[in-house]
C-alpha cells in the first residue's frame, strides 16, 4: 500500500478547530482537513500535541474518507509516533468514551492488559494474571476486546467464563465491588471507533500497523490509578510509558517480552524489557526470570489454543497441572501486578501471594463469584 500524500481534501469533511496558532495554517481559528494535517507529517518529524489531536477527532469522524485516514496513518508512522502523540490520541478518546461512574474505585484498580499484536499466539496471561489479582483483593478493572491475532482475546477468554460482555453499567459496578473484577467491552464503551474500523482494516491487509494497535491499554473507561502494559515491540516501550505519564498513571510498568519475535507479555521465556511510570519512573531495565527466582522456560509452553482450551488450561493451571514454565509466566505476571497494585513489597513476595491463592482454592472461588454474579 502506498502512501500519498496530499491527497484532494474535496472528499473530506472539515471540522472548526479552535487552535492556537497551528503550523499548518497560522491562524488562531481555522477550518482543518485530515489532508493537510498529513501534508504537513515529515519522516522523523512528529506532529506536535494540537496536530495530533485534531488528526484523532478527524480520524474518528465518518464523513471523513477512509483513504485519507490510511494516509495519514501511513505518514504518521514514518514521522514517528512520540509519547506526546500517543498521549494526545488517548486523551482524544478517552474524551469521546462513554464513562461510567465507579466512585473512589479506580484510585486502588489496576489494568493488566497487552496491546496484542505480537503474533505469538500465546495463552491468556494477562487475563489470567488479572483474575489471580482479583482474588488478591485488588479492584481490577479489564479493558479488551474479542480476539485479532491469536485464537482468544480476553473477551474471548472471559465469555467462556461466563462474563456477559455486554453487561450494563449497573452489574459492571456491582460486579467490581463484590467480585474485585469487571470487564470493560471496548465496543460498549468507544463508539467512536466504528469509524476507524474501515481504515484499519486495510492497514492490516496491506501488512501496516498503526498507532492504534497500541492504544487500547490507555483508554481503559475506568482509568484505574495502576497499570501493567504489554507491547507488541520494543519501540513501543518508551512512548506508551511517557503517554502513562502524561494520562496520570499512579504506578505502572510497560513490558515486553524479548522472545522470539516479541511478546506483549512480562514471562520467564526470556528477557523482559521493563519501564516504570509514576512512582516506579526509576525503573529502566531488562529483566532476567532468574531475577525473581524463576528458571527459564521454552516458549512453546506458552502458545495457546482457543478460548475454550485456554480456560480449560487455566483450570488445570490453579490445580497444579499445566507446564511448570506456563504456570511460572502466570504467577510471575501476577506477582508484578500486585506489587504495581501497592500490596506486595516485591516482585517475588507478589508472585509468592499469587501461588498461595491458587493453592488455597481462592481464585478458583473468585472465578465462581464472576461466573455466578453474571448468571443472577
Amino acid at each position: 500500500m502506498g502512501l500519498k500524500c496530499p491527497l484532494d481534501g474535496s472528499s473530506q469533511a472539515e471540522v472548526a478547530l479552535s487552535l492556537s496558532q497551528p503550523p499548518w495554517l497560522g491562524l488562531n481559528q481555522a477550518m482543518v482537513t485530515l489532508t493537510q494535517l498529513t501534508a504537513e507529517l515529515r519522516p522523523s518529524s512528529p506532529p506536535g500535541a494540537e496536530a495530533a489531536r485534531a488528526a484523532a477527532r478527524l480520524i474518528a469522524d465518518a464523513n471523513v474518507a477512509d483513504d485519507d485516514k490510511v494516509n495519514y496513518l501511513l505518514a504518521l508512522a514514518q514521522s514517528g509516533e512520540t509519547a506526546e502523540v500517543v498521549a494526545a490520541f488517548a486523551e482524544t478518546y478517552r474524551k469521546m468514551a462513554r464513562t461510567i461512574d465507579l466512585g473512589d474505585l479506580p484510585a486502588r484498580a489496576i489494568d493488566v492488559v497487552g496491546t496484542g499484536g505480537d503474533r505469538s499466539g500465546s495463552f491468556n496471561i494477562s487475563t489470567a494474571s488479572s483474575l489471580i489479582v482479583a482474588a488478591a483483593g485488588v479492584p481490577v478493572m479489564k479493558h479488551g476486546n474479542r480476539s485479532i491475532t491469536s485464537k482468544s482475546g480476553s473477551a474471548d477468554f472471559l465469555a467462556v467464563m461466563g462474563v456477559n460482555l455486554e453487561a450494563d453499567d449497573a452489574t459492571l459496578l456491582r460486579s467490581l465491588r463484590e467480585t474485585n473484577f469487571c470487564y470493560f467491552f471496548a465496543p460498549a464503551f468507544h463508539p467512536a471507533f466504528r469509524a476507524v474500523g474501515a481504515a484499519r482494516k486495510r492497514l492490516a491487509e496491506g501488512g501496516h500497523k498503526s498507532i492504534f494497535n497500541i492504544l487500547g491499554p490507555l483508554i481503559n473507561p475506568g482509568h484505574p490509578a495502576h497499570m501493567m502494559v504489554g507491547v507488541y515491540a520494543e519501540r513501543w516501550v518508551e512512548p506508551v510509558a511517557g503517554a502513562l505519564e502524561s494520562l496520570g498513571v499512579r504506578r505502572g510498568v510497560v513490558v515486553h517480552g524479548k522472545v522470539g519475535e516479541g511478546m506483549d507479555e512480562l514471562t520467564t521465556a526470556g528477557p523482559t524489557r521493563v519501564r516504570g511510570v509514576g512512582e516506579l519512573r526509576a525503573i529502566n531495565a531488562t529483566w532476567l526470570p532468574g531475577d525473581h527466582g524463576f528458571a527459564t522456560c521454552d516458549p512453546k509452553v506458552l502458545v495457546g489454543g482457543t478460548a475454550e482450551q485456554n480456560f480449560a488450561t487455566f483450570g488445570d493451571l490453579l490445580m497444579g497441572g499445566t507446564d511448570e514454565g506456563l504456570t511460572d509466566t502466570v504467577y510471575l505476571s501476577a506477582g508484578t501486578a500486585l506489587w504495581v497494585a501497592g500490596v506486595s513489597a516485591t516482585v517475588e513476595a507478589g508472585a509468592t501471594r499469587a501461588r498461595q491463592l491458587a493453592a488455597e482454592g481462592t481464585v478458583r472461588e473468585t472465578l465462581r463469584n464472576i461466573r455466578d454474579l453474571y448468571r443472577n
